[in-house]
């Protein structure tokens, strides 16, 4: 006899449970005791929550969980053809510059493409202490033999963060501009921020193929175009509405308002966004490796599969190491903004 057997005869619906036969769900312990002819001694303590699982074993027609995922999943499945109509098209130039970046990085000697960072981050931080620092630990990747496993990850991550930027900032602005759209917005950025990495796989493996590069790329920017969304709407936001009354006393449009005196001021806030989505960029970069994404995460994942301690302990290491200055050369950029402003 199962819980809720009282819940459907109450309600008169027993004819209504026993109409579609026997539940193919299989038999619980309590079930199998009660055929045998065990007698089973139920408390209040014991008595469980009314799910679909427990509502079925009293009725047959009653759905099951599994009922609901499985129909999550046909629903999916009825839109993949529909979805990947608009969307591959719409997502191929991603891919096409994910295979460039990875081909440029690559085809760069090294005696070439270690002197270019180093001029890119002086040219963004004004420091020779970390270009010596940047130079030092591409110059040890490279000694370790996981050089093109580094070059691969700062390509994508170079891909990504650079349209998360192109992509995000502008819906910053739109949201700063618009409370509408903010409040519209707001919850869309709650789910992917708190969405775990991993699930932003599962869709997407079923809409592209494993070896195109934008399943994975368009994972990493979902991740990781968040933080520099709300900055951008947050910095706009935070502009002193004096400095606004002031720029509409010189008759300036909307147009000059923003481009001239609001995004200059929120540009702080905005390189602070920057920042987190390119480290939440390289984060989702190496659990990407698990969907053919290139790079150090290959390495580490090896690690993993093959329990070989060091693969693993050497990779990661790679990876800290280009946190550490993709981090030490946004922060600089930051600050020179940051000093700029002042002066």
């Amino acid at each position: 006899m199962a819980t809720y057997d009282f819940l459907f005869d109450g309600l008169g619906l027993r004819e209504w449970c026993d109409s579609s036969g026997a539940s193919d769900a299989p038999l619980s312990m309590a079930e199998l005791l009660a055929q045998a002819g065990a007698k089973e001694e139920t408390s209040m303590l014991d008595v469980p929550f009314p799910s679909l699982d427990e509502l079925n074993a009293a009725c047959g027609s009653f759905a099951q969980s599994r009922d609901v995922t499985k129909g999550v999943e046909n629903a999916f499945l009825s839109a993949k053809d529909a979805l990947r109509f608009i969307l591959d098209p719409v997502t191929q130039p991603l891919s096409w510059m994910l295979d460039f970046a990875l081909a440029t990085f690559e085809a760069t000697p090294w005696w070439i493409m270690i002197p270019i960072l180093g001029l890119v981050v002086y040219y963004a931080s004004k420091s020779i202490k970390l270009v010596g620092f940047v130079v030092a630990c591409l110059m040890f990747l490279a000694f370790v033999d996981h050089y093109d496993h580094a070059m691969q990850t700062l390509a994508i991550i170079f891909v990504c963060a650079f349209l998360c930027v192109l992509i995000g900032v502008p819906i910053g602005i739109a949201m700063s501009r618009n409370d509408r759209l903010q409040r519209m917005t707001i919850p869309v950025l709650d789910m992917l921020q708190t969405l775990p990495s991993f699930v932003y796989l599962i869709p997407l493996i079923f809409l592209f193929s494993v070896t195109e590069p934008k399943l994975y790329g368009i994972a990493i920017i979902l991740y990781a175009i968040v933080p520099v969304i709300r900055l951008t709407d947050l910095g706009i936001r935070l502009v002193d509405k004096e400095v606004i009354e002031a720029a509409d006393s010189f008759g300036m449009t909307d147009r000059q308002k923003l481009f001239n005196v609001q995004i200059p001021l929120a540009l702080p806030n905005i390189m602070a966004g920057v920042n987190q989505t390119i480290m939440m960029s390289l984060a989702m970069v190496v659990i990407a490796s698990l969907v053919s994404a290139p790079g150090l995460g290959v390495l580490v994942l090896r690690g993993i599969r093959n329990l070989e301690l060091g693969v693993g302990l050497v990779s990661g290491l790679g990876i800290v190491l280009l946190a550490i200055i993709l981090d030490r050369v946004t922060k600089a950029a930051l600050d020179r903004v940051n000093a700029s402003q002042k002066h």
